[in-house]
């Protein structure tokens, strides 16, 4: 069955009045909301509204502080390490973002680490924050369950650990790469189970290094690292960062999410912004930013190939065809959104 659309503002409206009726304060559901439907702008619908339900039973069980007490507990004039009282994951990154974009247009640049935090979903969504301050943004984490395994190795003590960096430019869109660093992100995984789709070799394999195509049967095996031992080195370097930099779980201690909807999970995240004006003049950095936006997408591409995209074009574009035509949910998703209304007893149910 085709994927049925609703309107962005709609779904926005839906996400926010479902955390309000189990209890998360007005300001904190309208941020979650927001960003949470940033995501399926961006056609990263794995960490949308497809959260949902898996947040809300979160909440049930709580696992959730739904009313926290988000403080700085370090801090210096370039940075900042926050705790987020096990607060929602996108309420403590949007004050995270808010306090390094303060530091960086006072002092140049600011790393802000997190502990005791949450997932907080589409990495993108944070690194595009700065980029109407006209600033430069990197952001990580360690995500909330362990799907891959050492190089070599069998022992799931890795998770997707994802990397997104914005780069502003001019006339041209900003470049805003976002990649898990295994070859695809968990969700991806769960995506493909709710739409009783297989998994293309090479994203899981079992333990005996053989491929893993049935998503249903992803707890038999793990996830691949990007471009292989190199993949499995940033995966590392990225959860030291944001993990035992900051004091968060990293490695055996990190809890998975997908089946323990009560432990804290003491997520790290580390977010870094900077002006570009420290090295050279803005407006000269934002000009040949395009110049060189064009240089390459103008490129000669590969016979039969094409066209020739830079990193966030596609989820430019995804933005623009939302908006116009609405977010596509499957009909899994949509049926465990309607029995979530039901049982919240919200005023849409999502029926028309």
């Amino acid at each position: 069955m085709a994927d049925i659309r609703f309107p962005v503002e709609r779904l926005q409206t839906f996400i926010q009045a479902a955390f309000a009726a189990q209890g998360v304060p007005g300001e904190h559901a309208r941020t979650a909301a927001l960003r949470m439907i940033e995501s399926d702008l961006r056609g990263m619908g794995a960490h949308g509204i497809l959260r949902l339900p898996p947040y809300s039973r979160r909440i049930r069980e709580g696992g959730y502080n739904l009313n926290p007490r988000i403080k700085v507990t370090r801090e210096t004039p370039v940075s900042a390490l926050v705790d987020g009282d096990n607060g929602l994951g996108q309420v403590v990154m949007t004050f995270v973002a808010g306090l390094a974009i303060k530091k960086a247009r006072e002092s140049g640049m600011c790393w802000v680490g997190t502990h005791h935090d949450n997932h907080a979903g589409c990495g993108g969504v944070y690194a595009s924050l700065p980029l109407k301050h006209d600033m430069i943004a990197m952001y990580s984490t360690v995500a909330n369950a362990n799907h891959m395994a050492p190089w070599n190795g069998v022992d799931r003590l890795l998770s997707t650990n994802p990397l997104a960096i914005a780069i502003p430019a001019g006339e041209e869109p900003a470049v805003v790469l976002d990649i898990a660093t295994t070859v695809v992100s968990y969700g991806r995984i769960k995506l493909a189970a709710q739409r009783g789709e297989t998994m293309p070799a090479g994203w899981m394999i079992d333990p005996k290094g053989e491929p893993l195509t049935d998503p249903n049967r992803s707890d038999e095996g793990f996830l691949l690292p990007i471009g292989g031992y190199k993949g499995y080195g940033l995966n590392f370097i990225l959860g030291a960062l944001a993990g035992v930099m900051n004091g968060a779980a990293f490695g055996s201690a990190v809890i998975d999410f997908n089946k323990d909807f009560k432990s804290t999970t003491n997520t790290g995240h580390l977010y870094f912004v900077m002006r570009p004006d420290l090295f050279r003049d803005l407006k000269a950095f934002k000009e040949e930013m395009d110049f060189r936006i064009r240089e390459i997408r103008n490129s000669t591409p590969m016979e039969g190939k094409g066209p020739i995209l830079l990193p966030g074009e596609l989820e430019h574009r995804s933005m623009k065809e939302v908006r116009e035509k609405g977010v596509p949910i499957n009909e899994t998703l949509l049926k465990q959104l309607r029995e979530l209304a039901a049982s919240l007893k919200l005023a849409d149910r999502l029926e028309g």
